[in-house]
């Protein structure tokens, strides 16, 4: 007499209806998340001011005058020539985060590492430091950063804010780069040396390409801080050609009147280069936003 073998592996697969629960589920939850975005899509190319209440946000007069009217603005300077204000601003945007990412990144990576794999006289005392600045908002320090630039002569520049979103910026990297290299075996970079590389070019060779995904994170991260934020633009920014985006879709919203269609219109604009930038890393997000969470 012959015994059937059972399956380990049979228990756990989902029945048919666990699977349908779990998939209209997520339907409901992806639904949830995208109603807001496409009421954004459905103002944007309305021709009305104020939105109906409707359930299915469908406009019903598709146009994209307000896209032109947000991404070609141009403005006539003193001697006549016309400036396209909105690519002015838009390469704003991007020079700063992309600079301060960069120089958090540049800063963070040596001092992660050194953090991770060295003891040294202070460590802990400059940890704690690092951990303390991130408990203050960046508001708190605009008034000091204010007449900081202005004694240095960098308000209204690019300069004067990439150096101040850097400074935001480097904490959070060092803390997750940190963690990253935490996570990379020792022995790694010692079969290397055994192999007769220096600690440089363990470092170069080995730690680096292994910390990709994480450093890939970290600097998406670092540049999309930069790129929304609002207060401290809004604040050392005075002209409006030195305007980033979020300062330059707040100048839509009056203290009488909105516009709406506009605002709508220039935030799925602004929320492109990030959409692109995720969808362009996307291959190192799960690797990146999981460095660190295992060590060894």
């Amino acid at each position: 007499m012959t015994t059937a073998r059972h399956d380990p592996a049979s228990t756990d697969r989902p029945t048919l209806l666990e699977s349908a629960a779990s998939h209209s589920g997520l339907l409901i939850a992806t639904a949830f998340a995208l109603y807001p975005v496409l009421w954004v899509i459905s103002l944007a190319l309305s021709t009305e001011q104020t939105p109906e209440p409707r359930i299915l946000p469908i406009p019903t007069a598709p146009t994209l005058a307000h896209f032109s009217e947000v991404a070609l603005s141009v403005r006539t300077l003193a001697d006549g020539t016309r400036l396209w204000l909105f690519g002015r601003q838009l390469a704003n945007s991007l020079i700063v985060a992309g600079a301060a990412a960069l120089a958090g990144i540049l800063i963070a990576v040596p001092t992660g590492y050194a953090l991770a794999r060295f003891e040294f006289v202070g460590k802990q005392a400059g940890v704690r430091s690092l951990f303390a600045t991130q408990m203050f908002p960046a508001v708190a320090s605009a008034v000091p950063l204010y007449m900081l630039l202005d004694a240095l002569q960098l308000l209204n520049s690019r300069s004067g804010l990439v150096l101040c979103y850097a400074t935001t910026s480097v904490p959070f990297s060092i803390f997750q780069l940190r963690a990253a290299f935490e996570s990379i075996p020792p022995e790694l970079e010692e079969a290397a040396m055994v192999d007769g590389a220096t600690r440089l070019q363990a470092f170069v060779k080995v730690v680096l390409p292994a910390a990709r995904p994480a450093i890939a994170v970290t600097a998406l991260f670092a540049f999309m801080s930069g790129y929304n934020e609002f207060i401290l633009a809004a604040t050392l920014l005075g002209r409006e050609e030195m305007y980033t985006l979020p300062v330059v879709l707040q100048r839509y919203i009056g203290e009488h009147d909105a516009n709406w269609p506009a605002f709508a219109a220039g935030a799925l604009i602004v929320s492109a280069p990030v959409m692109a930038l995720f969808y362009l890393a996307q291959r190192h997000l799960v690797l990146g936003l999981t460095a660190g969470a295992v060590k060894g």
